[in-house]
């Protein structure tokens, strides 16, 4: 019998990349042969997100191109789209099935033979209720050896009222520190050298079992895998400023593992609009946790996601915004025009930002990411940094990263990939990126 070949594609964060490699493991495992998407598969897996705008049209147009491949293909949609619209997406021609959060990791022993509809049928939902997703499934991304990102943590408890996550992926709820750490030194056995930390709600750490106690806590885990041997870097993605403790802060300046780089949402810099997100912090302390960070770690790299045009923010609130983000010691920013959300409080709210002062906002505060992101690198010129390439090549060059996450581009050499190399950094580029030269010698001119 002819070996079944499955091809995948993701939407959204990383924490949807670990778990589309965890499905297709299950695959492998059960003899089907991966290939990638623009191959002629048997069976397409979308994976869809729910956070970023026209999920409906994505999702449609990513149908259309795998059918274009192979036109008798069975079409199988996962993730956070299809946990909130399963029906809807069922309606898409040429989706097969649908699959919710509860779902989506017995995607195999559910469709066992990957029997079609009916012609003119709609695609099969098997999609519970979100509080049916209890279980904690771990996932890694694999594929490229130099860095992992390893999925610690799911769902989330808090209600901030511009979100769907709690009701895309349900409640918070981990693994165990143990089953981490040894997930981790399997991990550092393939020989990956970086693993990225991910989660919903990566903080909230140590949620576990049916009465959802806390048994453990992300400071916890953070101490205990800064002792497995073999991986050479751990960065935590982003986390709550109000889970972003001291002592986690702390621990990171002192660690030689944990690399001084940190992702912080602050949503907005009015303290009434994070009111109106119902965000569990104000501006004060978002100050305090960067300054902290600024203090044991000068050079740390400071990633902020900010949302703008919520309802209720007036020219003055963005002001205030726009003054405290630029007065901050931060390093880059991902900047995020509001959109709304069905079954959100959000869009009830008074206020209502007009889409062209939404478009003007981003766009204000993506020109002074760029300039705060020029004024880090800079501030790093004619300094020696450890840089680990990474297995991706374009245009003939291929890029790395320091500990504090400055992107270094190189002309590609297959001996530097997964490496890590001592170099000086010697110019930022039109493009923001660090160029870089070998101590002595000068082989990463352009």
């Amino acid at each position: 019998m002819e070996t079944k070949k499955v091809a995948f594609y993701t939407l959204g964060c990383k924490l949807n990349f670990s778990e589309t490699s965890a499905i297709g493991r299950q695959f492998e495992e059960r003899g089907f042969h991966k290939v990638a998407f623009e191959d002629a598969a048997d069976i397409y897996v979308i994976n869809t997100c729910s956070v970023t705008d026209h999920a409906d049209r994505k999702c449609r147009k990513v149908v259309k191109e795998a059918l274009k491949h192979n036109p008798e293909a069975f079409v199988t949609i996962v993730g956070c789209y299809a946990q909130l619209k399963p029906q809807e997406i069922a309606d898409i021609p040429g989706v097969h099935a649908v699959l919710g959060a509860a779902e989506k990791f017995q995607l195999v022993d559910i469709l066992a033979g990957f029997e079609k509809p009916a012609p003119g049928q709609p695609g099969q939902v098997y999609a519970s209720p979100i509080a049916a997703a209890t279980e904690f499934h771990a996932a890694h991304s694999y594929g490229d050896r130099t860095r992992t990102f390893l999925k610690v943590q799911d769902g989330c408890d808090y209600s901030c009222s511009f979100c769907t996550i709690p009701l895309a992926r349900g409640k918070s709820r981990s693994g165990s520190v143990q089953s981490v750490v040894e997930r981790v030194q399997k991990l550092a056995e393939t020989g990956v050298k970086e693993i990225v930390l991910t989660g919903v709600n990566l903080g909230d750490f140590g949620l576990q079992g049916p009465e959802r106690e806390r048994q453990e806590d992300f400071y916890g885990l953070v101490q205990a895998l800064d002792t497995v041997e073999g991986i050479e870097r751990f960065r935590i993605s982003s986390c709550e400023p109000n889970l972003l403790t001291d002592e986690i802060i702390r621990f990171v300046a002192r660690s030689q593992r944990f690399m001084p780089h940190f992702h912080i949402p602050l949503q907005s810099g009015s303290d009434k609009i994070l009111g109106l997100m119902r965000r569990r912090y104000r501006r004060a302390l978002y100050a305090e946790r960067v300054a902290l960070i600024k203090e044991v770690m000068p050079h740390a790299c400071i990633g902020v996601d900010v949302i703008v045009g919520f309802p209720g923010e007036t020219e003055a609130d963005f002001l205030e915004t726009y003054q405290f983000l630029n007065e901050l010691d931060i390093s880059y920013l991902h900047v995020f025009p509001y959109s709304e959300r069905e079954n959100t409080l959000a869009p009830t709210l008074p206020g209502r930002v007009q889409d062209r002062h939404r478009h003007d906002r981003t766009t204000q505060l993506r020109s002074l990411s760029e300039k705060k992101k020029r004024f880090f690198y800079e501030q790093h010129l004619a300094t020696a940094a450890q840089v680990l390439f990474e297995d991706d090549v374009t245009n003939g060059q291929m890029e790395g990263f320091t500990p504090n996450y400055i992107r270094v581009v190189a002309k590609y050499d297959p001996l530097l990939v997964g490496e890590v190399k001592h170099l000086r950094l010697a110019a930022v580029n039109s493009q923001n990126v660090m160029e870089a030269e070998e101590i002595g010698v000068d082989i990463f001119h352009h």
